[in-house]
Formats: C-alpha cells, structure tokens, sequence
C-alpha cells in the first residue's frame, strides 16, 4: 500500500446520520467500557490490596481512574490511534495488515512486528471468555446486595444466562440489534443519575479531577499504591475493542457518542461512588449497588443484567470477526463461517469458536465462583495488546510519514502509561492472570504452526510445479491429449501448474476445451472492490489465467467471481463448469528439516480437520473434482 491511512471520519455524514450512527455506536461499541463501574472501584478497594478507603485514598483513586480515561481512551485510542485506520478498518489484526510484515522476509524488524501483532490477536481470545463471565456475574451479584437469601442462586442464574447468549448466537444480531442501543443509552443515564445523587451528598469529591490526588495517593501507600493500577486499569479494559469495532460505525460517531454520552456518565457515576465511600466507608465493598435507593436495586440489576448480555455479545461478536480476518490473512486453519444477515456482511456466526468460547465462559465461572476473583485474571491481555498496539501504530506512522518528532512524543507518553499499567498487572498472574497467557500461548502456537507449515508447503509445491506456459506445450504434444466439452477449472499458486494438475493431466490425458488457472489472493486491504477484484490475463488458446483478489474481512466467492469475469468477456459456460482442488495432506517426519516433529504432528492434525476448500470457496460440491496427495513436511 503506498497510500496514507485516511481518518475514518474524513467523510462525514450528515448531521441526522452522524447522530444515527453514534446512538447505534452506543449499543455496539461501548458495551464493554460501560459496564465497568459494576466492579472497577469496588476491585481498588478490594482487602488484597491493603488500601483504607480514607479520604486521601478516595480521592486519590478517583483521580487515577479520571486521568486513565481521559489520557488512554479519549487521548490515545479516540484522539490518536484510531487515525491509523485501514479503509475504515481498525485493531491490532488492521494494523499489522498496514504494515505489510508478510512481504518481509523472516526474522526481520517487520516480520517480529508480525509476530507482536499476532500474540496481541491471541491475547484477546483469553479476554473474550473472561469478559462474558466477569460482566454478568457481577451484575447478577447484585441480588446478593439485595436479599442475602439468594447468594445460592448467582452461579446457576449466570450460567443459565451465559448459556442462553451463546445458543443464540447463530441467528445473529439483526433481529435484536435494534433494542441494543436504547436498553444502553438507559444504561448510561441510570450511570449518570446515581452518579448525580451520589455526588450531592459529598460534592467534596469532585476535587478528585486534581491530578495532584493521584501523585499524594503514590507518595503515600508507595507499593500497595502501585498495585492498585491493575484494578484501576479496569476501568478502560474496553478501550481496544473501540478501535477494533471502528469499522462499524466510523470514527466522527464513536468520538460524538464518547464526548456526548459515555464519558460524562461513567465519570459522573465513579465520582458518585467515591462519594458514597467517603460518606460511609463501609460501602467500599460494593459501592455500585449501595448507591442506588432502596427501592431501585432490583431495577438497577435488571439493567444491568441486560446492559452486561450487550456488552458480552459485541465481545463475541468482535472474536468472530477476528477470527475471520485471521482466516482469511492465512494465520488460521479455515473453519465454518456462517452469515447471520444478508443486509450486514459482518454478521456472522462461527459454530466452533462460539461454543469453545462458551465453555471457556462457563469454567471461569464455575472455578472463580464470584466477580472479584475473575478480576483476578482480567486485564493483563488487554494490557499487553494495548502496549503491543501503541508500539505497532508508532511504526504505522513512521511508515506513513506522520510528524516524526509528535510520533516519537505521544509513543513515549503511551509507552509509559502502558507499561506502567502492565507491570501493575503481572501481579495478576498468580492469582489468575495465567489464564489468558495460557490461551494466548496455545492459540499463538496453533497461529503460528499453521502459518509456517502452509510457507512450507508452498515452498514445496512451488519446487513441484512448473510454469503455465508448460501447459502449452502439453496441449501440443503429439498425439494430442483427449479434448472434451467444458470449461476445467484448476487452482494453481501464482504463475504455476501445481504438481496435482499436471499429476492428473499427465495420468488420464483428458482436458476440457476451456482451461481457467484460478490464483485466489488475500491483500493486505479490509475489502477489494468489485472493480479491482479480477485480473485475466491470456496463456494460450482457451487457456486463461485468473487472479481473483479479496479483502481480509471478505469470504471468497468463486462462482460469483466467474459470473463476473463472464460479463467482463471470459468465455465460459457457467452451467458446464468442474473444479479441480488439491487435497494435500501432509505426512510428519523426523528429518530436522522443515518444523519440529510435534509441530509437524499439529500442523497435519489442523490441515485434516480444516474447511474443505470447496465450501470455503462455496463451490458446488457436484461439480468438485478433489484430487489428494501426501506431502511429506
């Protein structure tokens, strides 16, 4: 790509549809970031950390907690970051797409970036499962601030609600999508209400914007001042699925949506918590629920229970788009993606990831047993991807020709911040941290065996095969092979005869009339446009070579693609067409070459239990000819 990445807003809607898309923005985007005062500042509080809720303290933490998000959601990602966009596009997958580490060769600057990049990815599938299960438990929680009697009944009711979100997620959001954005908008304004009737009774608390709090509050508890970063930091644990879900909506209506909207409210219900523990420090254990009036708990829960479901079903949402993209830029084996809308192309369904993440869910649960110690385990992946991103969209910039010397600046700001915030939460990880490290390490192993056992295969039939124009000189031979009506349709990498065709043609000396060698590429781009999609280019007589290129967030569609390259002028008949699809499948060995042998065993476990080709390229499965082989590795 030699073009500049243009801000998302750039193009701005109009006045109606700019405040359309930041009230939808709301219910998509902001689930996540929304339901942290649930558990954020009572987590500050919590015993572990050896911090008295004293007014110092108080006011010391809420300073922490204004600072973050002002500094890292509305400075870093809204005000900085996200101008790194890719057509729109944003996260941590977008940005090493920018970069183009894969025409690197390997273990140079660009390809460890890669590696970087991908390790973020893998960090977000440990946080996907946590997020669901921290969110609801603690709103369920609530009916133990309610009536006592009911704590036997928290962890079935969640689970029963966790359950209930994943078996439906194969019909998709369309339907429910539309009631999203209002139940969270009542959300935030019962955040902003509380927040209001708490401030009134101590506005004292206000003072706490001061950042001076926050240095008195270091200065004071020192260590155990530090440790409580790791729950502070809960607070903007959503912020990186604000970039990742920019492609959504567009930058000017997640930024209108945060100034106008979010923000306010989750300051105003912090500071209204701060206020009730400085009233009475004893509500410190659960201030979010204490802050409600006697007759609005059970209120208060029910929202918040809705308000959590929301928040869950965007985080599994984002993991279904992630992992499409990671499909699609070759970093994972194909599997099942199933379209939930016809209308919206990035509503989708992927059975095995869904219910892999539901389970995951529903062992956090069951083994954690309560909110505060999943806050434990959460926040250190989202700590690293969020440092993994800052340095990742350093190199972005440099590489588009951003102010150097601001570059260098805001990376040294966010650097600092982002470390600081890391460090705070690797003290997490004895106490449940390990989790999602453990899930980032398998998904990453699995990520990268996948990765370099399809470079090796591609090395090796590349050494097999044999220029297109050898299929020329094939089809001149003397006798001639058998011509028969028909259009063959081959799958070749580029420029190349892969060994299975010539395997074939050389065996049967069969062949139809018409010949298409087909090369599918992935570019580095979310989307191509149907007018770039083809290019054809002439081999010999009724022999043509077809590139078909698609976006990273787009499935392949070859039928559709032919229908195309017919009314651009390819002379086929789409009624008599046969697909030829190789069917590798490689063969471990003990050699030393290639990967070690217990990664050369994972690869061939992932390639036999991969998506046929032929449903990844929606092929009709009656006019598939699959031709297998073994490929030592």
């Amino acid at each position: 790509m030699n073009r500049s990445p243009s801000p998302a807003s750039d193009t701005q809607p109009g006045k109606g549809r700019l405040l359309k898309a930041s009230f939808a923005a709301l219910g998509i985007v902001y689930g996540d970031i929304g339901t942290s005062p649930i558990y954020a500042l009572r987590e500050c509080f919590d015993e572990s950390h050896h911090i008295d809720p004293t007014a110092a303290n108080v006011l010391g933490v809420l300073s922490l907690i204004f600072w973050s998000l002002l500094l890292v959601v509305s400075l870093k990602y809204l005000l900085v970051i996200m101008r790194a966009d890719n057509r729109g596009e944003g996260g941590v997958a977008v940005l090493v797409a920018l970069l183009n580490p894969w025409r690197a060769e390997r273990w140079t600057g660009r390809y460890w970036l890669m590696v970087m990049g991908l390790f973020g990815a893998a960090l977000l599938y440990g946080d996907a499962s946590i997020t669901p299960a921290i969110s609801v438990l603690s709103a369920v929680e609530g009916l133990e601030v309610a009536t006592p009697a009911l704590e036997p009944f928290v962890i079935p009711i969640t689970i029963a609600i966790l359950i209930g979100i994943f078996r439906l997620q194969h019909r998709g959001t369309a339907g429910i999508s539309a009631i999203f954005s209002p139940i969270i908008l009542l959300w935030f304004l019962s955040l902003a209400a509380l927040g209001v009737y708490g401030i009134t009774h101590h506005p004292d608390v206000l003072r706490a914007a001061d950042p001076r709090y926050a240095v008195a509050f270091f200065a004071e508890n020192r260590f155990a001042g530090f440790t409580v970063l790791g729950s502070v930091f809960l607070v903007v644990t959503g912020g990186e699925a604000l970039y990742a879900d920019m492609g959504h909506f567009g930058l000017a209506p997640i930024r209108l949506a945060w100034f106008t909207v979010v923000l306010p409210a989750l300051l105003l219900n912090y500071f209204g918590q701060g206020a009730l523990i400085l009233e009475t420090p004893a509500a410190a254990g659960d201030p979010f629920y204490q802050l409600a009036p006697g007759w609005g708990i059970y209120p208060l829960i029910g929202i918040a229970t809705l308000a959590t479901i929301i928040a869950s079903q965007a985080v599994i949402s984002g993991v279904f788009s992630l992992t499409r993209q990671l499909i699609q830029l070759g970093q994972l084996p194909r599997m099942t993606v199933d379209h939930t809308s016809s209308e919206e192309e990035g509503q989708i369904y992927l059975p095995l990831v869904n219910w892999l993440t539901m389970l995951a869910t529903i062992a956090l649960v069951i083994g954690f047993r309560s909110s505060s110690a999943l806050a434990s385990a959460y926040g250190i992946a989202v700590s690293i991807t969020m440092l993994m991103t800052t340095i990742l969209a350093f190199f972005v910039a440099r590489r588009f020709n951003w102010n150097p010397m601001l570059a260098s600046l805001l990376l040294v700001l966010f650097v600092c911040i982002d470390v600081a915030f890391l460090s705070a939460n690797l003290l997490k990880v004895q106490g449940g941290g390990w989790y999602p490290l453990a899930v980032a390490g398998v998904l990453f192993t699995i990520m990268t065996t996948w990765a370099r056992g399809r470079t090796l295969l591609a090395e090796l039939w590349g050494r097999m095969s044999s220029p297109m124009e050898s299929l020329v000189d094939w089809l001149e031979q003397d006798p001639p092979p058998y011509r028969i009506p028909g259009t063959a349709v081959f799958f070749t990498p580029e420029r190349q005869i892969p060994a299975y065709a010539l395997r074939h043609l050389g065996r049967h000396r069969v062949l139809q009339e018409r010949v298409i060698l087909l090369t599918v590429l992935t570019t580095d781009e979310p989307r191509v446009p149907a007018n770039e999609r083809l290019t054809m280019i002439g081999i010999g007589r009724n022999i043509d070579y077809l590139i078909v290129r698609y976006g990273f967030m787009q499935d392949p569609n070859i039928p559709l693609a032919l229908r195309l390259a017919q009314r651009l002028g390819l002379e086929i008949d789409l009624d008599d067409l046969t697909y030829y699809v190789g069917r590798g499948t490689p063969v471990p060995s003990d050699d030393g070459r290639g990967m070690m042998y217990w990664r050369e065993r994972i690869f061939a476990f992932l390639t036999r239990n991969a998506q046929r080709a032929t449903a990844f390229y929606r092929l009709p499965p009656d006019d598939v000819v699959e031709l297998g082989f073994q490929v030592p590795i």
